[in-house]
């Protein structure tokens, strides 16, 4: 049985994958691994969409931290198996993640991940404001255009600005807080964030702790690999909320 799922591992890692998605997620999530000793360690997982609303876990692969060069080294295997065009990438806003991307897609667009700039306020403000300003940031991201969207920014910083000065100037500098208003509305919430790969992530953590940890890589293939199958399978024909209205508009950008 263990010949067989590292074969499936193997086959896994190595299969071809579509020519072109309309988004990729980033995001990586921590497991317990033995190597010496038992430590909690990164596993980076990048899950696409095409342009049909049907989507897969593309790669994987282990690492002791987040690195935005490791993830560089999981787009370069994504682009060696046949991806050649992607219309965006949405990520946490890992530092320096940006420059990897478009080193190895150049083309591409990127999304800041809206939840996660939200959840970094709350943590640079006093308690009794996070309320507040976590809800005017809101209108930032869920407003009827860019143009709206824009506007609530600058009302927001406007409003903030002498009181949280760094959080807002954040902020107004963030070039990749707005890229989801250029592509369909009807997948607007789920492009703005990261929430997608996110609670795929918290289940494969979930299931992972049953094991309590792993003796070693291996294993831990063997399990990653299992789950993801059964994900790939699960979706593979099911079209992702909002993507069936906005089918033929994402068809038209990979064209332009």
């Amino acid at each position: 049985m263990t010949k067989a799922m590292s074969e499936q591992v193997d086959a896994f890692k190595h299969r071809p994958l579509a020519a072109r998605y309309a988004c990729i997620y980033l995001d990586a999530t921590y497991i317990a691994l033995k190597r010496d000793t038992v430590s909690k360690e990164a596993v980076y997982i990048a899950v696409g969409i095409r342009e049909d609303g049907s989507k897969e876990v593309l790669a994987y692969t282990v690492a002791p931290t987040e690195s935005a060069f490791v993830w560089e080294e999981v787009l370069q295997d994504v682009k060696a198996r046949g991806v050649e065009d992607v219309l965006l990438f949405i990520s946490d806003g890992l530092k320096g993640i940006t420059d990897r991307i478009f080193a190895v897609f150049p083309d591409a667009r990127y999304q800041a991940c809206c939840v996660h700039l939200s959840r970094g306020i709350s943590h640079k403000v006093r308690v009794a404001d996070r309320a507040e300003i976590c809800d005017d940031f809101k209108s930032v991201y869920r407003a009827e255009s860019r143009a709206s969207g824009e506007k609530a920014l600058q009302a927001f910083v406007d409003k903030w600005k002498k009181t949280y000065p760094k959080v807002t100037q954040s902020l107004a500098s963030n070039p990749y807080i707005f890229t989801f208003y250029d592509f369909p509305k009807s997948i607007w919430r789920s492009i703005y964030s990261t929430n997608l790969i996110e609670s795929f992530n918290k289940k494969v953590k979930k299931y992972s702790k049953r094991k309590e940890q792993f003796p070693n890589e291996d294993s831990l293939d063997r399990f990653l690999v299992s789950q993801f199958e059964i994900y790939n399978q699960s979706f593979s024909t099911r079209c992702h909320l909002g993507f069936d209205q906005a089918r033929a508009e994402l068809t038209a950008m990979f064209k332009e």
